[in-house]
């Protein structure tokens, strides 16, 4: 799409003329924002919900966390991906760039770890820290509708939607959705047909 875009001029960076660092830069800050405003939006509208549950039913927070989406959420995600590129008329080295970030980070930030504390203060205030998205996975409502940034975390502070503490010690925090407790609801069928089914309470 990035290169689609560049053969043809379109987008908002070839429509401005900017110095490549500008635009390369540029287009991993504005990527990065909107995959938290997609984020953001998985939570708030009720269709989108139904796909994204998918992803936080898991009742445990380990890296393989990070991939467990529904097909039609990742689908969703591509298409809006696509046209973002377009639009912004990204560098296709910054796209590469973007999504090999995205993809560590997400890894990184959905490990079952965690770091010194003074490391995890100071690496928190650049990047989305395994402690602060673990909160996003709680099963308490309040704490799971916060931390939405998946790799730089300064959106969530910029928007108010940032909580720096859960309200349990981490170490015993309860993870997933409370409407899904059950381990015999929760294998591969039952996650592709859990969006068509009717919402649980969160």
């Amino acid at each position: 799409a990035a290169g689609w875009a560049a053969e043809r001029n379109i987008g908002l960076f070839h429509a401005v003329p900017a110095p490549m660092w500008l635009s390369f830069a540029g287009s991993l800050l504005l990527l990065d924002l909107a995959i938290y405003a997609q984020h953001v939006a998985a939570h708030r509208w009720r269709w989108f919900w139904r796909l994204h549950q998918v992803h936080h039913s898991d009742t445990d927070f380990d890296t393989t966390t990070a991939v467990r989406f529904h097909p039609l959420e990742i689908m969703l995600s591509m298409a809006y991906k696509v046209l973002l590129v377009v639009a912004l008329g990204a560098e296709p080295s910054a796209v590469i760039a973007f999504e090999i970030i995205l993809n560590g980070c997400a890894l990184f930030n959905h490990g079952n770890v965690g770091l010194p504390p003074t490391y995890e203060q100071s690496l928190r205030y650049l990047l989305v820290t395994p402690d602060m998205h673990r909160i996003h996975h709680s099963a308490l409502q309040t704490e799971t509708d916060s931390n939405y940034g998946f790799s730089l975390s300064c959106w969530d502070r910029l928007f108010n939607t940032y909580c720096p503490q859960s309200r349990q010690p981490q170490t015993a925090m309860r993870i997933g959705l409370n409407g899904f407790r059950d381990t015999n609801e929760l294998g591969f069928l039952h996650l592709l047909a859990m969006p068509f089914r009717p919402l649980r309470k969160r």
